[in-house]
């Protein structure tokens, strides 16, 4: 089995995350998915065998529409998911204008904006097809992910390295997923 296969197969058993992903797919958004821990942590929580967990923390929506920047709408997104579905702590951000949170060149689209994410294992996000199928997307594939590598995206390895390492230490995977291996080019 590939790694899409597998990561399609665990979140299409995951009762929670198809739950969340019904809900950000019926917004009907552009280019919408939900990534990062939402993605992360339900591989990192199997390969570890602590099973299927709760969703921890917020779930990252990531959208992209060029035309619609205002954070107000990403605002009445999160109410609106609240409503759809309540037990999730939602996030929803459209890519068109975080580059200029960031400092980066403006993204392109989803899929481009998860390529300036800090670490590759969390640049993955998916979503829900209307014929109920699981669709991935991840810049730096999957391997990371899957074999329980934490590495830091290519922006995150020079001057932004110390935004990496403040991540990995302020989000205790080392403790929560004592199998993975950081992984830190010399430079």
């Amino acid at each position: 089995m590939t790694y899409p296969q597998a990561l399609q197969r665990l979140l299409l058993t995951d009762p929670l995350r198809m739950q969340a992903l019904t809900a950000v797919r019926e917004l009907q958004l552009p280019d919408a998915w939900i990534g990062a821990g939402f993605v992360r942590d339900a591989v990192w929580d199997h390969l570890h065998g602590y099973g299927q967990q709760p969703v921890s923390g917020d779930v990252d929506v990531v959208w992209f529409d060029a035309q619609r920047c205002d954070p107000a709408l990403d605002s009445q997104l999160q109410h609106q998911l609240s409503q759809l579905s309540p037990g999730f702590d939602w996030s929803v951000k459209n890519q068109a204008r975080m580059h200029l949170r960031n400092g980066d060149a403006p993204y392109l689209s989803t899929e481009n904006a998860l390529s300036y994410w800090p670490e590759t294992a969390t640049a993955v996000a998916v979503r829900l097809t209307d014929a109920g199928h699981i669709e991935v997307i991840a810049p730096f594939g999957l391997d990371d992910l899957f074999e329980l590598r934490l590495r830091p995206g290519p922006g995150f390895e020079g001057e932004k390295r110390g935004i990496f390492r403040e991540r990995v230490v302020g989000k205790r995977w080392g403790e929560r997923y004592p199998l993975l291996e950081t992984v830190l080019a010399d430079k």
